[in-house]
């Protein structure tokens, strides 16, 4: 499936779930597109069992639309945590940014991406981790701190 049909689900999703129902026109407002490619895009998701859509009425996702588009909301939800929390990205850059990686990650690099902000999320302390915090340093300064270079065997 294309990025595109992707945007559309995860569209649907989040308008179902902010005003409770998603329509043509609100569906084209938010992915910034008219009216005819939303319904274009329509009519191929609902060929593919993806969604519900009655000419003028509401768009529903199938239950299969749904967990799609809920698969494609976690990816964007642990991208923008990543960017934001690990390497501080400003929030409005990393939605941005979490829509072109979401699509064009593997599931394998998703899987571990998952792990690894799990990791970084239940460390025992609450603060950022050190090796996190060097990361920062390293960032603002150009310089390590509190490390060794690994030396490659």
């Amino acid at each position: 499936m294309s990025s595109n049909m992707e945007d559309y689900l995860e569209t649907i999703a989040t308008l179902k779930k902010e005003i409770g129902v998603a329509r043509v026109k609100d569906i084209g407002r938010l992915l910034n597109v008219k009216n005819p490619s939303v319904n274009a895009a329509l009519n191929v998701l609902s060929d593919l069992g993806l969604v519900f859509h009655e000419r003028y009425g509401y768009v529903d996702l199938t239950d299969k639309g749904e967990e799609l588009a809920q698969n494609i909301k976690k990816r964007h939800d642990i991208m923008v945590r990543f960017l934001t929390t690990i390497l501080k990205i400003d929030p409005k850059t990393a939605e941005e940014d979490a829509c072109r990686m979401e699509h064009a990650m593997s599931d394998e690099t998703f899987e571990k991406f998952t792990k690894f902000m799990e990791f970084v999320e239940t460390c025992p302390k609450k603060e950022r981790p050190i090796w996190l915090q060097n990361f920062d340093f390293y960032i603002k300064t150009g310089k390590r701190q509190n490390c060794t270079k690994r030396e490659d065997k």
